[in-house]
């Protein structure tokens, strides 16, 4: 799993020019490589159809070298189509691979006490859209080899280069393992892969390759004989990512390496897998990014007019959402949108959707050459569009009834964009208004003067760009909304099957969370934060979450928050893939206002998406100290609208882009009490002040 960041622009660059140039420089032969018996006489390219340039950079690479007969390596190399993972059907359920596996998997292949002490070995991981379609390249490449008529192949995928000296490392390599696996040969022999950590283990090492147990990761350049092939095929389904699984299969295949990789992964091909351990890896704080992840670079495509048919779903806002477009979706009630009024709205939003136009705006938008226009329907406008003669860069027609794969072309060939690799998403209920700007002018310019010093937001296509202006709204004072039914209530006074509590952490906390910070009583539970180093953090706390997933609702809980700087007690709704937040937080340096935020990241349920570390934070006075006493917090959260109250009175209130679209999908509540790398959120943590302790009773999901 390649999982390594390749940026840096000038290194890339370095890279890529030092790539061109080794190019010009050949390498002289590969004795392990040509047609006699015991060589290796073909080499298989795994290479997506769209991906032509990676197949080229990968030919120049091979054509540095020669077989032992002195004919060029390119001779003997052919092109496998890789599995998209773009194409549903591709990675639909298959008997090939299994897509569901343990972390226990994960350990045997990487052994870290840091994630063992967070997940049991049982807990199940399902792949990534992405894995499959890797599994599932691989896989089609030995069913073609044990078909094939060559006894051994070099499968590489298309991201590799060979590093200095190469040529006679794996001449070396093959002539010890054609010697060690008298007289049938090697079944595998690994030219190319990661040591897990430092923690592979080795077996009959000499200098030129060792026999591993377990802990190689990649499958980027590997030898595999006919019969290997064979084996894995009896072997299958592939259970989780393929080169995890492959260890499970080192004793079987005899499988060998080199003693150090021939072969290694470019640092300038960035890639857009995903990889389903890595929520496991943050949580347990094994993979940390400091800060969080950062916003995604936003294309510079200009603007764009879309005209829907007005289904039910709004996939096509949300497709352009996914392509990092801050994208203003319309009813068709609002009024009629003049020619001077449209600089404003193109200078916030990247995409109109359904935008009420007055004859003299689509003139204006028609005559501006960095508008684009894309059609659903409206026979109408299109023949307008058309008789302007808009040249084939400037228009698109979207036929929602064609196959969902070929949805995604219209909109990047129009927007000079590379597709995803997600799905094209259905999209959340047009009802729900997911994209609507429900903000009310008057409201936003009152607000300025009161909130004087508004946080930092993220920069991020979701939320509104900073020339804006966007303050917080003023607090309304009115009673709370009523609530619904009752769904779920807990006292807290006791463990419940209700709420449970967390074992992990996550990027950016100090503290990692345990079942011995949470200690129930008739008071409630209580989350407590102790100088005590746990793993690679220096704090041991509490935190606690539903079961269950809440799709809408209001949520309560009374509160007492733990007092002292660097720490924050934490009340809030969240989700992953994609990352949706709603959080309602007390931290302890200043506890006479509540810090309310909203992450919102777009897609269907699956999409990882999970950019932002700032979200879109405000603070909003108490009128208290929350750490003295007991008080009744509640979010409630319903289609295109978030209000926060405090013992029964609204104290903040969201919309539509207010600055972001509401989150849509269903989410966890969730308490915890954590300490913040980020001294700006909560200041510095004193040791002096710990243990401290949060107090949760009377937690209530309502309909």
């Amino acid at each position: 799993m390649n999982i390594h960041d390749a940026s840096g622009v000038l290194r890339n660059f370095v890279f890529r020019v030092s790539r061109v140039v080794a190019s010009f420089i050949r390498r002289g032969r590969i004795t392990a490589f040509g047609c006699g018996d015991g060589m290796i006489s073909s080499v298989l390219v795994i290479n997506l159809d769209r991906q032509t340039h990676r197949w080229r950079r990968v030919v120049r690479e091979l054509r540095r070298f020669r077989t032992s007969e002195g004919a060029p390596l390119t001779s003997i190399a052919r092109r496998f189509s890789a599995i998209d993972a773009r194409d549903g059907r591709a990675v639909a359920a298959t008997a090939d691979v299994d897509s569901v596996y343990r972390i226990g998997d994960q350990y045997f292949v990487q052994p870290d006490a840091r994630l063992e002490e967070c997940f049991g070995a049982d807990e199940l991981v399902r792949m990534t859209r992405q894995e499959i379609a890797v599994a599932r390249s691989h896989i089609e490449v030995w069913k073609a080899i044990a078909s094939g008529d060559d006894d051994y192949v070099l499968v590489l995928e298309d991201d590799v280069w060979f590093r200095r000296g190469a040529a006679g490392a794996i001449s070396r390599g093959w002539r010890a393992a054609r010697s060690r696996c008298e007289p049938d040969g090697p079944r595998m022999l690994y030219l190319s892969y990661e040591d897990a950590g430092g923690s592979a283990e080795r077996l009959d090492v000499c200098d030129a390759l060792f026999r591993p147990v377990r802990g190689l990761w990649f499958l980027s350049g590997y030898v595999l004989s006919r019969e290997g092939a064979a084996a894995l095929l009896r072997a299958m389904p592939v259970v989780g990512p393929v080169d995890l699984w492959m260890n499970y299969r080192f004793r079987e295949l005899g499988a060998l390496a080199l003693s150090s990789p021939a072969i290694l992964q470019r640092q300038d091909s960035g890639s857009d897998n995903s990889y389903s351990v890595l929520p496991y890896l943050a949580r347990a704080g094994i993979v940390d990014a400091g800060s969080g992840s950062m916003a995604p670079v936003r294309p510079s495509v200009g603007h764009m007019l879309a005209w829907t048919d007005s289904r039910e779903l709004d996939g096509l806002a949300m497709a352009l959402s996914m392509l990092g477009l801050r994208v203003r979706t319309f009813d068709g009630d609002e009024e009629a949108i003049r020619a001077q009024d449209l600089p404003d709205l193109l200078d916030v939003f990247d995409v109109l959707i359904d935008a009420p136009l007055a004859a003299d705006a689509l003139c204006a938008a028609i005559a501006r050459k960095d508008v684009k226009f894309l059609l659903e329907s409206n026979a109408t406008l299109r023949s307008k569009l058309e008789r302007e003669c808009l040249p084939p860069s400037r228009i698109a027609f979207l036929s929602p009834n064609g196959p969902s794969t070929r949805l995604w072309e219209p909109l990047c060939i129009l927007l000079g964009l590379s597709e995803p690799a997600h799905p094209f998403p259905t999209g959340s209920l047009r009802a729900n208004g997911t994209f609507r700007d429900h903000r009310s002018k008057e409201v936003h310019r009152s607000a300025q003067a009161f909130f004087p010093n508004s946080c930092s937001l993220d920069d991020s296509p979701w939320i509104l760009p900073s020339r804006s202006g966007w303050r917080p709204r003023l607090p309304s004072g009115r009673s709370a909304p009523l609530a619904g039914e009752r769904l779920v209530f807990s006292e807290m006074t006791m463990p419940t099957s209700s709420f449970v509590g967390l074992v992990e952490t996550f990027p950016g906390n100090l503290a990692s969370f345990s079942q011995e910070g949470l200690v129930h009583d008739e008071d409630g539970v209580h989350l407590i934060i102790r100088s005590i180093p746990t793993g690679t953090r220096l704090y041991r706390s509490g935190a606690f979450a539903s079961t269950r997933s809440f799709e809408h609702g209001r949520f309560e809980a009374e509160i007492r928050a733990a007092r002292g700087s660097g720490l924050v007690t934490g009340f809030f709704l969240h989700r992953d893939a994609p990352r949706q937040e709603i959080d309602l937080e007390l931290t302890g340096d200043d506890p006479r206002r509540m810090l309310v935020n909203v992450y919102f990241n777009p897609g269907d349920e699956g999409a990882t998406m999970s950019f932002g570390y700032r979200g879109s934070p405000c603070r909003i006075d108490l009128g208290f100290d929350a750490t003295l006493d007991f008080h009744l917090y509640a979010i409630d959260w319903r289609p295109g609208h978030i209000t926060w109250s405090v013992d029964g009175r609204v104290m903040h209130e969201r919309v539509g882009w207010d600055p972001t679209p509401i989150p849509h999908l269903p989410m966890r509540l969730h308490a915890n009490l954590w300490a913040p790398r980020s001294e700006e959120l909560a200041g510095r943590i004193k040791q002096d002040a710990l243990p401290a302790i949060a107090t949760f009773k009377k937690v209530s999901v309502r309909a």
